[in-house]
Parts: C-alpha cells; structure tokens; sequence
C-alpha cells in the first residue's frame, strides 16, 4: 500500500485525536444539558472555566439547579464562589430552601455564611425546623448547702443574620448552666428548687442568653433534677477536722516546749550538783590546810564532824518519814 493511499487514513486518524482532545477539553455534553434546561451559557464560557482551573459541573449543575427553582443566580457569582473556596453546591441548595420557607437571603450572605466555615444549609433548616440541644447535668448549691443537679432541654432557632460572627452552641450551653447554678444558689432550700423547676427556665430565660450567638433560644425546659452531696455538711466537716488538727499542732507544741523546759532544768540542776560535788571535794582539802596552818583545832574537827553526822541522820530521818507518807497515800488511794 502506498503513501498516496495511507494519506486519507492519516488525516481521518488525526481529525479523531484532535476532535477527541477537544470534546474533552470542551464539555459538549455539560453544554447541551444547559442550553436543554434554559440555562444560556456559552460554549467559550466553559472553555475560560477550564483554562481558568474551574470544573464547568460544579458551577453549571448548580446554576440550572437554580434556575429550574426560579432563583436570580448568574454563573460569575458562582464561578467566583467556587474559585474562593466555597462550596457552590450547597450554598445553592441553602437559596432554595430559604426561597421555599419564605426566608430573606441573599446570595452575597450565603456565600459569606459558607465562606465562614458554617454550614449554611443546615442553618436554614435550623430555621425552619428549630434544633434542640440537651445539656449535661449542671450541679448548683441551695443556701441550705444541698446540692441540686439539674438537665436543661434548649429549644433553638438559627439567626441567619448573626451566622457571620455569632457564637456557637458551646457558648449558649456555657450560659445557660451559669444561669441555672445562680438560680439554684439563690434558692433559700433545696426543696424550693425541687418544688418549682420551672423557675429556673424562667429565670434563666429572661437573661437575654442568646445576645451575640447564632442562635435565637425559644424555650428552656428542666428536662430533669436530682438531689446531690450535701455540701454544707461536708464542708462543716472538714473545717471541724482542720480545727482539730490546728488543736493538736499548738498541743504538740505546747508539750515540746514542756519538754524542752524541763530538759532545761535538769540540766540546770546537773550542773549545780556537779559545782556542789566539786565544792564537797574541796572541803577536806580546806579542812587539811586549816589543820596544818594552825587555823583549826582538833576539837573544831570533831565538832565538824558531829555536826556532820547529826545532819546526815536528819537527811536519813527526813527520807524515810517521805517514803513512809507516800506508801499511806498509795495504800488509802487503793
């Protein structure tokens, strides 16, 4: 086969390719299901889209979503959407169910409350349906010093208006238990709490709880109430325990200075005793010198001595007539 022969076979080979890279490049089909569905979008519309780094289907599915809807959506607003990040898809099915609920929004607020990072289509169900978030038990003390455990249901509605900026469940959960413990602290009883759980929604209610959330609360409902430690016992307790304890640390304080005192004396009397010892070995020393020197006669040494053993006789009396006394007081004490 020659040359003058393959030729057709060629360029029918390379027309295919080209017209294969450019169905695929251009998406035909995505363009056709537009112009079915009413939507006038050009062909070189979705060619920049592609040159642009935008997926043509996630940009014109939503917008003939939007149009079979009747909503007032052009593809620039969703193509600039896409390219900043936002989810168009769902920011789409957020206009039509705020369009179906009679609700005002606007595409430059839907697209802002996506861009936020919340979810926009859960939003407008919240309003439509509104959410209820269930509280942990949250413990308060009663000025009698029981505590009260109660559970709050909280019935709330989604503020679009306030979505950009608003805080979130964690804050409207953490105001409304500050609520509900001040309302049970400034209950006189415990049993007034339990008596009327609905003051404490009442009260809490009223606070203006749901200033700067997201949320409009419609309702707070006491879901449950148990009763808790007394805490007034316990912390009479434990101040009577460290009163105690304060009691024995001066007590042991007090003893240790008894006892150091004592110490004290004993040394005290050591040591007159050690200088009586020493003033006792000097008398026969003195008694000596006296006796060679002239200055003591023999019959003065024997008078000393006399002396000497009449007070020892004393000395002995006197313990024996104490030991005597003791033993009575023993015998009569038994």
């Amino acid at each position: 086969m020659g040359l003058e022969q393959l030729m057709p076979i060629i360029i029918i080979a390379i027309i295919i390719i080209v017209l294969a890279i450019l169905l695929t490049f251009i998406p035909v089909m995505l363009w056709i299901s537009a112009l079915a569905a009413g939507v006038k979008v050009g062909i070189f519309t979705l060619v920049g889209m592609r040159l642009r780094r935008v997926v043509p289907a996630r940009v014109i599915n939503p917008l003939i979503k939007a149009h079979k809807a009747g909503l007032n959506v052009t593809t620039n607003q969703l193509e600039s959407h896409y390219l900043a990040g936002g989810n168009v898809d769902r920011v789409v099915n957020a206009l039509i169910a705020a369009h179906r609920a009679n609700i005002e929004l606007s595409f430059e607020r839907t697209a802002a409350i996506d861009l936020a990072g919340r979810d926009v289509l859960e939003a407008v169900g919240m309003s439509v349906n509104p959410k209820v978030i269930e509280t942990p038990f949250i413990a308060g003390i009663a000025m009698d010093g029981i505590e009260v455990k109660a559970k709050a249901r909280i019935t709330v509605r989604a503020n679009i208006d306030r979505l950009v900026g608003g805080a979130g469940e964690e804050t409207v959960i953490a105001r409304v238990g500050e609520g509900v413990v001040s309302t049970i602290g400034s209950s006189e009883a415990h049993t007034a709490v339990l008596e009327n759980p609905d003051s404490i929604s009442h009260n809490v209610l009223g606070r203006g709880l749901d200033s700067g959330t997201a949320f409009e609360i419609l309702s707070i409902d006491i879901a449950d109430v148990d009763i808790g430690k007394n805490i007034g016992a316990i912390l009479q307790t434990d101040q009577a325990e460290a009163d105690k304890n304060i009691a024995q640390a001066k007590a042991e304080e007090r003893r240790a200075m008894a006892v150091a005192q004592e110490q004290e004396m004993v040394a005290r009397v050591e040591e007159m005793r050690a200088k009586v010892v020493e003033a006792e070995a000097d008398v026969p020393r003195a008694l000596a010198e006296a006796l060679r020197s002239g200055n003591m006669g023999v019959m003065d040494y024997m008078n000393y001595k006399n002396i000497d053993a009449d007070t020892d006789m004393r000395d002995t009396i006197g313990k024996l007539t104490q030991d005597n006394e003791e033993n009575d007081d023993n015998n009569n004490n038994q």
